[in-house]
């Protein structure tokens, strides 16, 4: 009982740790799409910002230095999509996608060039790595039953990322729920020709949401980066800025259900790390090619057979044009 308690707790920790980047992640996609604007390249930005944020710390030393390039490249990524869909009425799926494709072969191109490494930066150490905290009573509370074990494996240890994270999510639900900037986004995503009726500038509150896009996007790069590894390679990303998106229209667009799916998909990707190497009995050991899918397979089975009508802003993905 005791070894089957410890590994549902460890468990319970890796499923925080690889939701982190996804929480982040869909929290941006929401905020884009709740103002009418779709954002695919939520991968792309994510990407462009573990790059950002290892590339600094493995130069200056300093995970701090790296965060705060990580958020200054993804919201530069997130202000050229804004520029291409908002001011130019561009396609949003095809600016997303091209921002995806262009960070794919940026990111590894220039690792080549500035580090001489084959497409990944420097190993990050000491001063360049976010690494876990332990929380005041650890030590004093561990030899309790159950909540010692839950106080120090689940809650303490975690890096100042994740407990960023823990706070931010809250903090963007409010704004987009609770507050006027919240009120107003969400009108333009559903109606932009009334706000801008009210005399309020479409443009304006859309290139608002995409900074705030782009500020999460950077903070779960530079997660991926130099938190949970230590140092950019190639396609780190492994589809998560599409998981998050996925977790998002599971959530239908909405705070809770959102964070509840990106549990989900993120315990089933702690999950097929834990199932990897496993024998059945007469079958065998599981293909790890299968184990690896499976985030991905139940994604496409949630979003096909039990999500639902997912009805998305009424505005999401439609150019805004003024009338003359």
């Amino acid at each position: 009982m005791g070894e089957t308690f410890l590994l549902i707790l460890l468990l319970i920790d890796a499923t925080v740790r690889v939701a982190t980047p996804l929480l982040l992640a869909a929290f941006a996609g929401m905020v884009a799409e709740r103002s009418g604007v779709i954002d695919i390249g939520l991968e792309g930005k994510m990407l462009a910002g573990a790059f950002a944020a290892a590339a600094v710390a493995a130069v200056a030393n300093s995970a701090w230095l790296g965060l705060g390039a990580a958020i200054i490249v993804s919201m530069s990524f997130a202000l050229l999509h804004a520029y291409a869909c908002v001011t130019h009425n561009g396609n949003q799926v095809v600016s997303g996608m091209a921002i995806n494709i262009l960070v794919a072969g940026l990111g590894p191109t220039l690792a080549v060039a500035w580090f001489g490494l084959n497409g990944i930066t420097p190993a990050l150490e000491g001063a360049g790595r976010f690494i876990g905290l332990n929380l005041p009573m650890r030590e004093w509370l561990a030899p309790i039953p159950l909540i010692g074990p839950v106080y120090s494996e689940v809650i303490s240890g975690h890096n100042i990322l994740v407990y960023l994270t823990l706070l931010l999510l809250p903090l963007v639900a409010v704004l987009i729920y609770r507050t006027r900037f919240g009120l107003r986004l969400r009108a333009v995503g559903e109606n932009p020709h009334a706000v801008d009726t009210a005399g309020i500038s479409v443009a304006a509150l859309r290139y608002r949401a995409m900074l705030l896009c782009g500020f999460l996007c950077g903070i779960a790069g530079a997660y991926l980066s130099t938190a949970h590894a230590a140092g950019f390679v190639r396609d780190m990303t492994a589809g998560k800025g599409y998981l998050a998106l996925a977790a998002m229209i599971f959530g239908k667009w909405k705070p809770v259900p959102t964070v509840l799916a990106c549990l989900l998909f993120a315990f089933a990707d702690a999950l097929q790390i834990r199932l990897q190497g496993v024998v059945l009995p007469g079958i065998g050991e599981i293909p790890v090619q299968v184990i690896q899918a499976l985030p991905y397979a139940l994604t496409v089975i949630l979003l096909a057979g039990f999500v639902g009508r997912a009805v998305a802003p009424k505005a999401s993905g439609i150019p805004y044009v003024k009338d003359k």
